[in-house]
């Protein structure tokens, strides 16, 4: 698989990405440093791609980076 082939990732990973990305580029970072930011955090979360063949294939997912993502320190 080529590198920055997105095919071995589920509808689920994409969107999630997504959604990742757009809080990134509301917190000013540029859009493809926030693309690349939300891509590594969904293969933290999934340990690469979830279809046979991708590396994550049949591994359960560690939610923590998202539940700790996005806060900034010192405040609530």
């Amino acid at each position: 698989m080529p590198q920055g082939d997105k095919r071995h990732y589920t509808g689920k990973q994409k969107r999630q990405a997504e959604h990742i990305e757009e809080g990134y580029e509301r917190r000013g970072l540029s859009q493809d440093e926030a693309e690349r930011r939300a891509w590594a955090t969904v293969n933290k979360v999934h340990h690469g791609g979830e279809k046979p063949g991708g590396g994550g294939y049949g591994k359960q997912e560690d939610n923590e980076p998202i539940c700790k993502g996005g806060r900034k320190g010192g405040k609530r």
